[in-house]
């Protein structure tokens, strides 16, 4: 019986220890000063939506292409691929098409100045864009790539994506 009392009340004891946090000692020259939260200004609420992006998009890699597709499900061509990150991850709604994504009035920053979640196009048979993916930072963008791949991530600098790329489109403004 005297057992079972000292078990419960050292149970008890345990519980409230790690009820409370333990306060650190308050003195004369340390003044109780809160740290405060950071502040989302215009330009890093960008950054923020541009990360979120290429999470989103990250998340899709290895989802095999479908023409015409917008769909995790069933699987996505490169513009369904972007319309459907930009609505899933930003609420922003998206033209469909390549052609679409060319002839938006957006800001168009030169490759050098490229951050993620700007938009690449292509121009794979040296003519009009025809295909477009998501700039996820380092050099390296993320993309459906044709009939019988997967999306997937790959290098703007190699020689091929060099020799097709026509420009970019900045979506998320910083201004």
């Amino acid at each position: 019986m005297r057992s079972g009392v000292l078990l419960i009340f050292l149970f008890v004891a345990l519980l409230a220890g790690c009820s409370s946090a333990p306060k650190a000692p308050v003195s004369a020259t340390t003044p109780n000063v809160r740290t405060p939260l950071p502040h989302i200004t215009q330009s890093n609420s960008a950054d923020i939506l541009g990360n979120d992006i290429v999470f989103q998009a990250f998340s899709l890699i290895g989802t095999p292409y479908r023409y015409g597709g917008t769909s995790p499900d069933t699987g996505f061509d490169c513009s369904g691929l972007i319309q459907y990150v930009y609505r899933e991850a930003a609420g922003v709604s998206l033209p469909r098409t390549t052609a679409g994504l060319t002839s938006m009035r957006t800001a168009k920053p030169s490759e050098s100045a490229l951050v993620p979640g700007d938009l690449l196009l292509f121009a794979m048979n040296g003519g009009r864009v025809n295909h477009a993916g998501i700039y996820i930072g380092e050099g390296r963008f993320l993309h459906a790539p044709s009939t019988g791949g997967a999306v997937r991530v790959d290098e703007l600098g190699a020689s091929y994506w060099q020799r097709t790329y026509k420009g970019a489109r900045r979506v998320l403004s910083s201004n």
